[in-house]
């Protein structure tokens, strides 16, 4: 290759190299970050009080399996246990840190990002920092997303935007719908408003319900097509309609009382 075409196959491969990635980022995930529960297999809510993470095994189950199993403790009179591994209930708030922390030893980036979300709470913002880092560095999506927090705030670490969008791809490549959300944000701030119409139609497809009123108000300003709104309203139901059972509507009423 001569040194005069050097420029022009540098500029290839990197426009090359972008359109892969975008393949990457805006490729519909199967489902979101939160997955199945692992009892009755249908998809995990993304309205976080509608599920439970037990700290013992790190597994995330929905409302109405751990209400279901929970009723039939108390009529068999039994000790109450986790509903997957079946490991003792904490009886604590210290035990309840101390599984946590016991799964954390284990690689377990769920239990990470948990620990991280309590020491930032408490304001130990170094140490929450340096879980959330380590489960991204593990390919957790939740870790990515509040990595990219870190790096947006600058709390503990100074501000960079480029290893908050970097963080915010990896999250919404793996069914992150909040770090699409404002990935969407981010491109219509930029003009590049058919990139960010994009990435909240694949969040509404896995049920953000931010991602639908983000369509939702530029329908209406005649920024989206009514195609595209039509499809993406029927998707977000669908996914909403996925995570429905009788199981867990008899949770919810519980949880009102």
């Amino acid at each position: 290759m001569s040194r005069d075409h050097r420029p022009q196959h540098k500029k290839e491969c990197k426009k090359r190299a972008a359109e892969l990635r975008d393949e990457i980022l805006f490729k519909q995930p199967e489902s979101s970050y939160e997955g199945d529960c692992p009892i009755c297999c249908l998809p995990i809510s993304l309205d976080q009080p509608r599920s439970t993470m037990m700290t013992c095994c790190s597994k995330i189950i929905c409302n109405g399996c751990v209400y279901s199993f929970e009723e039939r403790m108390f009529e068999e009179s039994l000790e109450q246990t986790c509903p997957f591994c079946r490991h003792h209930a904490p009886k604590s708030e210290d035990e309840e840190i101390s599984n946590v922390m016991k799964r954390v030893k284990a690689n377990d980036p769920v239990a990470m990002v948990q620990m991280s979300l309590l020491l930032y709470r408490s304001g130990s913002y170094d140490d929450a920092f340096r879980y959330v880092k380590k489960a991204a560095e593990l390919g957790d999506a939740a870790g990515h997303y509040h990595l990219a927090i870190f790096y947006y705030e600058g709390q503990c670490v100074e501000k960079d935007e480029k290893k908050e969008l970097y963080h915010l791809e990896q999250a919404a490549i793996g069914g992150n719908p909040s770090a699409r959300y404002n990935l969407g944000i981010e491109e219509e701030g930029n003009g590049r408003m058919d990139r960010a119409v994009k990435h909240w139609i694949i969040a509404a497809a896995l049920g953000h319900d931010g991602s639908l009123d983000a369509l939702k108000d530029r329908f209406k300003d005649g920024l989206v097509s009514n195609e595209d709104f039509a499809a993406a309203l029927r998707a977000h139901q669908a996914a909403i309609e996925a995570t429905q059972s009788p199981q867990r509507e008899a949770a919810e009423e519980a949880r009102k009382e």
